[in-house]
């Protein structure tokens, strides 16, 4: 049955029929668009006076409108707006609104544009806005794991391959391991924004426009780099939120993988942490828990980015050109991903600071598991031992000592002998765990001396990101 409507379609000239009520329902985007307000203002603003500019409207009609606007913003952020589903979305509503607020000039301000441009730009300037502010939470997490890797630059603990003890290394330089993935993904984003800072305004409904429109003076004002070079492909391209989605796919993983390991290090089998109580929960039924449930949650809502990504590859793959309504859906996918990674860092600036390191028992995990038998076959390689003669006779001598119950360090010179007749006194010097750490003093290394160096040029990255 068709339902009749008071409500006039800003394009309802050509049709005979209102619009049927489970129709305006399943075709309304404003329910969740509506968050684009503020950038449809600011785009519907430069757009009258580049209008104005070029003499297509008075100065009397661009300032009533500007006027006009300006005034429904303060009306939405009052929250005082009468969102209308029969509008559409948000820009219908807001072109709405001003036609009642001002008449006649309201109806001039969507002259040489079409809701084709108009939603890409607007779209645009969202994204770059919190691609900026996703960038200053992924610098605060990155600032966190800057300090505490300094604060533990000494601390050793089991640096793990195949989740078996592999060799020593100190916790700083675990943390800064974190910090170069987010400092990749801090780039990632700077480098996404050139590409989504791009003015799709000027190209109307696919073709551009016959009006002497200036694109240049209207990107000026509203900061893009460049005006989008065709027409077609301006109103059609969705790469830049699925190049952000790819981001922020790699953020969440980077966010999911420091996740298992803080989960992994809770448990009293490692006891390497412990996290604030702030950040923890307990069990319904178990008193003694004291579950590491923020960590978890950001490891389980990694799956849901992933799954924006996919969403709008596969909304984007059979599309011809131009524009068409599938990309209504492109904006559920993409604001479910922002609004989940400013979630996670947001979540993440302040559970870093809440760890506690329990230094103690990641030396005592540390010395489990012959971590310093490379250490070993390093020394022999230096008396002149080639390097898989050395790897040979470690790995003997390794056998022997988990047979007789004890650490590389608990042998005796002549129990050496029957592996490396290179050993001498020194060796217990190379065997012990801060000597081993130290040794590796080179840039990249684990030595806490290159924490310390790694450190400083961390905060200096930071310092320059802030003026980016």
């Amino acid at each position: 049955m068709t339902s009749k409507h008071t409500t006039v379609k800003p394009w309802g000239g050509r049709f005979t029929q209102a619009t049927d009520r489970t129709v305006e329902k399943f075709t309304e985007s404003v329910s969740f668009d509506y968050r684009l307000y503020r950038h449809d203002i600011t785009g519907s603003i430069a757009h009258a006076r580049m209008l104005v500019k070029t003499g297509i409207l008075t100065e009397k009609e661009g300032e009533l409108i500007v006027t006009g606007l300006t005034a429904i913003l303060e009306q939405i952020e009052s929250g005082q707006f009468d969102w209308k589903i029969e509008l559409e979305d948000v820009h219908m509503n807001i072109e709405s609104a001003l036609v009642k607020r001002i008449g006649e000039p309201g109806k001039k301000l969507h002259t040489a544009r079409s809701r084709n441009d108009q939603v890409a730009t607007d779209l645009r300037l969202y994204l770059r806005d919190e691609v900026d502010t996703i960038r200053n939470q992924l610098q605060a997490v990155m600032q966190a794991l800057a300090e505490l890797a300094g604060r533990e630059a000494e601390t050793i603990l089991p640096g793990l391959t195949h989740m078996q003890v592999a060799q020593p290394i100190t916790f700083g330089h675990h943390m800064l391991a974190w910090f170069e993935m987010l400092k990749r993904d801090d780039q990632r984003l700077q480098d996404c924004r050139k590409r989504i800072n791009i003015m799709p305004l000027g190209a109307a409904a696919l073709a551009g426009t016959d009006f002497p429109i200036d694109r240049h003076y209207t990107s000026g004002l509203l900061k893009f780099d460049s005006v989008a070079a065709n027409s077609l492909d301006a109103v059609s391209d969705r790469d830049f939120a699925i190049e952000f989605c790819a981001v922020a796919s790699i953020i969440m993983m980077h966010l999911s993988r420091f996740s298992e390991e803080l989960v992994l290090w809770m448990n009293p089998q490692f006891g390497f942490i412990d996290l604030a109580d702030a950040y923890c929960t307990g069990s319904s039924i178990m008193p003694q828990k004291k579950n590491p449930d923020i960590p978890e949650l950001v490891r389980g809502k990694t799956g849901r980015v992933y799954g924006d990504l996919l969403a709008l590859l596969t909304l984007m793959k059979a599309q011809p050109l131009a524009y068409n309504r599938d990309n209504q859906e492109d904006k559920l996918s993409l604001f479910d991903a922002i609004d989940t990674v400013e979630a996670c860092l947001s979540v993440y600036a302040g559970l870093i600071p809440a760890i506690t390191v329990k230094r103690d028992r990641m030396l005592q995990a540390a010395r489990q598991g012959y971590a310093t038998a490379t250490d070993l076959a390093d020394y022999l390689v230096k008396t002149g031992l080639p390097f898989r003669d050395a790897h040979e006779a470690v790995g003997q001598t390794v056998n022997y000592a988990i047979a007789q119950g004890k650490e590389l360090s608990g042998l005796t010179l002549e129990e050496f002998g029957r592996f490396c007749s290179n050993v001498k006194q020194d060796i217990y010097g190379v065997l012990e765990l801060s000597g081993s750490v130290n040794a590796r003093d080179h840039v990249g290394g684990t030595a806490p001396n290159q924490v310390k160096v790694a450190v400083r040029e961390a905060q200096e990255y930071l310092n320059a990101a802030k003026t980016t």
